[in-house]
């Protein structure tokens, strides 16, 4: 049997009667004198609210959900407990207080009482009882459901009417569009030729949604005001506030409401036995709005509803389902993206992240191009380059590394690098261009205020910790108070400084660096180990790369030892990448603990700390093993006879005699792709389908199993409850920063880096848009107008990579000493003998006992001199194997280079960055005609005002003539009194 338990509005002036919002029959025992019951039985209530996303009635849409866990009586038969909570005035919070408590009630409709709940159950029914009944008085309109499909799991929605939805718009300073209509400015002459043209070309790429259309005509838009109502095009005011303006008018009032008492089921003697410090910790939590009642599990999500199904052939169309089919299905990844519509749908944040990612994805086509084609140029001179063609040398290992060196190691690599340095200040010019449209079509272009008001809201813990020491604090001065002599002489005195006392306590209290100082020794500590065990692995994988490449030249089969290198090359990457992906993980979960126990005061403040602690961290992680091949590995070795060695056995690894570029790009490339496949893809679509299948087995399997129940259609609050909560931005934006760092700073090496970020990009786009759509909760809208500290740090990203570039070209590259040979050394002007040049001589008598080679006859012949790559002395020379003078001018040559590079290439970004505006002219031609209509708007009411009121004065001038003109004559008596004449409209003139 199914009941619906409702309660009727009353009129809220009618102050007699007070409503008591309720769970359920079960909760309370017995029913208040004061509410009206209703039971309705409909037969398909479900179709009514459209399956869950209006209330029973039909009317009242759903702006937000809260789900809670409850325990149920044990029966067989299932118990409906629907109700709604109308609207009520101040007195119903204090009338539900006097409600019986779960355990007390008297016995159920049926006869069956309930079974005692526990001691936190009590805790956590009493908490959402007493918020529920706040959100009621702060206006918000609730309706219960828990005769749900989920067994134990109830929901409570959320309606804003729309004196609320007024009210906190204008709180919000929500800009919404007027009835005023203005032609935007088009361009004209050869540039409107221009943009038609390709308007036409890119007409088959743009998705078909009306918001992403060219429009002519725009809406002046102005802060909500209810003074103000007749400014705005109020004639449908169920559309005129979106589903998601609703959603975060409805959040922000649940972070503002607070619960502020507790109260313990004491009947089972159980909350007796609590530790008063336990109970007065949970009275200070219970102060605080939804994010601690979460935290605290007095509720166990809360989220608005998406707008419906999003495939299927009954879907009534919807934004989600067009969201699908145009953006968030991998067959239209040639089209641009709906940016309008996301940010319609998911808030201005979500929509500048997609935004952002497009912008760079397109700025990736360009230089994936000029890459490719400095592949090609490396391709098709390889045989052209002199200083590795090794037809008389001993050195067949290094031939083939030499020659495949040469695609990366040539000249084109250093006009890459500049190029690459100049696309960076380009693509964040661009971006900042691009952000200033969006701002102005989504009406953000004076939000700075705005934003300054919301953002120093102090967060639950912040909060929290306040509380504490004030607490302590008001403890501490009444223990010195207590042992204080008493001064029964001066009364007076005693008073005031009890008074002083008192206004001191009262002061606002804060956090400052004292009470944070364990929090941030705690930080500094932990991110610096963190780096030590980053440093650590890879100082472990170096030592298995010496390791195995002597187990391997040990080895008895020739092509063993003929790949070592490539082998011991392969498999330490592979390592690195997989502690790379590992350490990610934990790094991440690092930075949310040491960034929750500084207790930052703003959520604005928290998120940045946040971002800072987990990129430094990951970028640690991610290239510590690429700087090692780059610019550590090879440096270190000694000389024939003077090895360093490591644990007195294993010879420190150095390069191939080909150089260390080409393992340097093969270890860049793998972790890059490695990366970008396993984590990015693999990681995104695996483990939220993992997730979602375990959570449809635990809510399958705690669900009864009536065969009817589960065929009926789920409500869209129970459907959304399934789905994965929305966790941020950070590890979306972390992704393609990290992805940007292997993009810019060691492009010198692998040219062919924007291509496969090019490839990578164009399905991260889908992936993301479809894991938004289909597989998580609808985030709370939130407003941005940019993309925060990512900018700033994809700014310092690439500053740093122009020096790394610099150094990667001058130190890991031969770019330099081939210049140095060319035109210091060269006789003939050619790069013939180069390799000699770059070769010194060792004597093989000079190697120390044990050290020299096992086979000297291996060559056929007995070696009396050998050579190496190095700039020493030769051994006949009176200083022989000390550094020779080639050794100093390459140094120097190096060093100047990397200074020229540097300053060269940062004055062309910062001229770049200077001769491209901000702010385009047309958009701040745009903005400033916004304001001039705007005031124009407003004095031409104000005129009209004026006009008013100069015709009604006229009026009344007229209606007071008669009675102006009626004197009395001097000599007769005086008159009757005049009939008094009528009021002015508004006040006496």
């Amino acid at each position: 049997m199914r009941v619906n338990e409702k309660y009727s509005t009353l009129p809220a002036e009618d102050r007699s009667v007070h409503i008591i919002n309720i769970c359920a029959i079960e909760d309370i025992g017995s029913l208040p004198s004061e509410g009206t019951l209703l039971n309705s039985l409909s037969v398909d209530p479900d179709a009514e609210c459209k399956y869950g996303l209006y209330f029973r009635d039909g009317k009242r849409k759903v702006d937000y959900v809260l789900v809670y866990h409850h325990k149920r009586a044990s029966g067989g038969r299932t118990l409906a407990r629907r109700a709604q909570h109308g609207d009520a005035g101040p007195a119903a919070r204090g009338a539900r207080q006097d409600q019986p408590l779960p355990g007390k009630a008297g016995p159920l409709g049926a006869g069956e009482p309930e079974p005692p709940l526990d001691y936190h159950e009590d805790d956590k029914r009493f908490r959402r009882e007493e918020y529920e009944g706040n959100l009621v008085e702060a206006g918000l309109e609730l309706e219960r459901d828990e005769d749900t499909k989920i067994h134990g799991v109830g929901f409570v929605k959320i309606h804003a009417p729309w004196n609320v939805l007024c009210r906190e718009a204008e709180f919000l300073k929500l800009k919404m569009p007027t009835k005023k209509l203005y032609h935007i400015s088009e361009t004209r002459g050869l540039l409107k030729k221009i943009n038609s043209v390709l308007q036409k070309i890119t007409d088959p790429i743009q998705p078909k949604v009306a918001e992403h259309r060219p429009q002519t005509t725009k809406r002046l838009s102005y802060p909500f005001s209810r003074e103000k109502q007749h400014l705005f095009d109020l004639s449908d005011k169920d559309s005129f506030f979106d589903s998601k303006t609703r959603s975060t008018i409805v959040y922000e009032i649940l972070k503002r409401t607070t619960c502020t008492k507790a109260k313990y089921s004491m009947g089972q003697g159980e909350g007796r036995k609590k530790d008063s410090a336990l109970l007065n910790k949970r009275r200070k939590c219970d102060r605080y709005g939804i994010t601690s009642l979460l935290a605290n599990g007095v509720y166990s999500a809360a989220y608005p509803l998406h707008d419906g199904d999003y495939e299927g052939d009954n879907v009534e169309f919807n934004d989600r389902k067009l969201l699908y089919e145009e953006w968030a299905c991998y067959g239209v990844f040639y089209k641009y993206q709906p940016i309008d519509l996301v940010r319609k749908y998911f808030g201005e944040k979500i929509g500048l992240y997609f935004a952002w990612l497009g912008v760079y994805t397109q700025m990736l086509i360009p230089a994936s191009v000029v890459g490719i084609i400095v592949f090609l140029y490396g391709w098709a001179t390889v045989d052209d380059n002199i200083p590795r063609t090794c037809s008389y040398w001993k050195m067949s290992s290094a031939c083939a590394t030499a020659r495949a060196s040469h695609l990366f190691d040539n000249p084109a690599t250093v006009f890459f690098s500049i190029f690459m340095a100049l696309w960076a200040a380009t693509f964040m010019e661009h971006w900042k261009r691009k952000q200033m449209r969006l701002n102005y079509r989504w009406d953000l272009t004076g939000f700075e205020e705005e934003e300054e008001a919301v953002k120093d809201h102090p967060r639950a813990e912040y909060e929290a910790r306040v509380l504490e020491k004030s607490l302590r604090k008001e403890s501490k001065n009444k223990e010195k108070r207590r042992h204080l002599p008493e001064e029964p002489t001066n009364k007076w005195r005693q008073r005031v400084k009890t008074a002083m006392a008192g206004v001191k306590l009262t002061d606002k209290v804060k956090l400052t660096w004292r009470d944070r100082f364990p929090a941030y020794f705690t930080n500094l500590v932990s991110i610096i180990f963190m780096i030590a065990v980053t440093f650590a692995i890879v100082l472990g994988v170096i030592i298995y790369r010496i390791s195995t490449a002597a187990a391997l030249a040990m080895n008895s089969s020739p092509s063993v030892r003929s790949n070592i290198r490539v082998t011991v090359t392969a498999t330490a990457v592979i390592i690195n990448l997989v502690v790379i992906i590992l350490l990610d993980e934990v790094y991440g979960c690092i930075a949310r603990w040491l960034t929750k126990i500084e207790v930052p005061k703003t959520e604005k403040s928290f998120e940045e700390r946040l971002i800072f602690k987990a990129f430094l961290l990951k970028f640690v992680n991610s290239y510590t093993p690429i700087f090692y091949v780059a610019f550590f590995k090879g440096r270190f070795v000694g000389r024939p006879g003077d090895y360093v060695y490591i644990f007195r056995s294993f010879r420190m690894e150095e390069c191939a005699p080909g150089g260390c570029l080409m393992e340097l790009c093969i270890q860049l490339s793998i972790i890059m792709l490695g990366k970008q496949l396993i984590q990015n893809n693999l990681f995104e679509i695996g483990i939220p389908k993992m997730k979602k299948f375990i959570r449809y087995l635990r809510l399958k399997h705690q669900s009864p199993s009536d065969h009817d129940e589960h065929a009926k259609k789920k409500q869209r609050y129970e459907v959304d409850y399934t789905l994965e909560p929305f966790a941020g931005l950070t590890p979306e934006y972390m992704e393609m920063i990290i992805q940007f760092g292997f993009v810019t700073l060691f492009v010198a090496s692998f040219p062919l880096a924007p291509l496969f970020a090019l490839l990578n990009n164009i399905i991260e786009i889908r992936l993301d848009a479809k894991k938004f759509v289909t597989e998580l909760r609808r985030p709370v809208a939130v407003r941005a107008k940019d993309i925060g500290i990512w900018y700033n740090i994809l700014r310092g990203v690439g500053k740093l990579a122009v020096i790394i570039n610099a150094f990667v070209i001058s130190f890991t590259s031969d770019f330099i000493p081939r210049l140095v040979y060319l035109y210091m050394y060269s006789e003939n002007g050619t790069m013939h003998g180069f390799v000699n040049h770059t070769l010194s001589s060792f004597n093989v008598s000079d190697f120390q006992n044990g050290t020299a080679p096992n086979d000297p006859l291996d060559l056929g012949y007995e070696v009396q001199i050998c050579r190496y790559k190095d700039y020493r002395e030769p051994p006949w020379s009176e200083h022989k194997y000390d550094i020779s003078k080639d050794f100093w001018a390459v140094l120097a040559a190096r060093l100047a280079f990397v200074i020229v590079f540097q300053n060269l290439v940062m004055f062309m970004s910062d001229f770049v960055d200077w001769v491209i505006p901000d702010i385009p002219k047309d958009i701040s031609q745009q903005i400033h005609k916004e304001k001039v209509l705007m005031v124009e708007l407003f004095m031409r009411e104000e005129q009209g005002k004026q006009q008013l009121l100069d015709t009604w004065m006229e009026k009344d001038r007229k209606k007071a003539e008669p009675c102006n003109n009626h004197s009395p004559a001097p000599a007769a008596p005086p008159p009757p009194p005049a009939p008094d004449c009528p009021d002015f409209p508004g006040g006496s003139l």
